[in-house]
């Protein structure tokens, strides 16, 4: 595995095994104090990825378009996520990871538009792309790591 990707899919495994023993309840609450709820936080985990390395490069996302649009940046949860749909977010953080890698090494994402984040980060090449994204999650691993102990 590419060890950009590998650095992604590490803190994925480990974010799942501390919600393993949650509900589907527990994993669509949104706490007082938050406006979303930790099964929104891995979708959107997924749509920016895929935001940040197809869409930025002028590609389709590898996700159909109303998952993408139900976690992109600026959205929030718009309703229960049930069983089967919170198994296939959670199969989605790997295979969306393994189609990237395969994109990547054929040299498929190479028109990249240079953007800056709405962290005031500048990405010019799907490269600083993966740099970025171990960043991005980490901040709503956080977030997954607050919600969960609170619902």
């Amino acid at each position: 595995m590419i060890r950009e990707i590998e650095i992604i899919k590490q803190p994925r495994e480990r974010i799942l095994d501390e919600i393993s023993h949650l509900s589907v309840e527990q994993l669509n609450k949104v706490p007082a104090g938050f406006n979303n709820n930790i099964i929104w936080n891995l979708g959107h985990m997924i749509a920016a990825q895929q935001g940040i390395c197809y869409k930025r490069a002028g590609l389709d996302a590898r996700v159909d378009d109303a998952f993408f649009n139900t976690y992109k940046p600026g959205t929030k949860p718009e309703g229960f996520v049930d069983a089967v749909g919170v198994e296939e977010i959670k199969k989605m953080l790997f295979t969306t990871l393994e189609q990237l890698e395969a994109d990547y090494s054929n040299g498929i994402i190479s028109n990249y538009t240079s953007f800056v984040t709405r962290y005031g980060i500048p990405l010019s090449s799907i490269d600083e792309a993966l740099a970025f994204l171990p960043f991005h999650e980490g901040l709503h691993i956080g977030y997954i790591m607050s919600l969960k102990k609170l619902v």
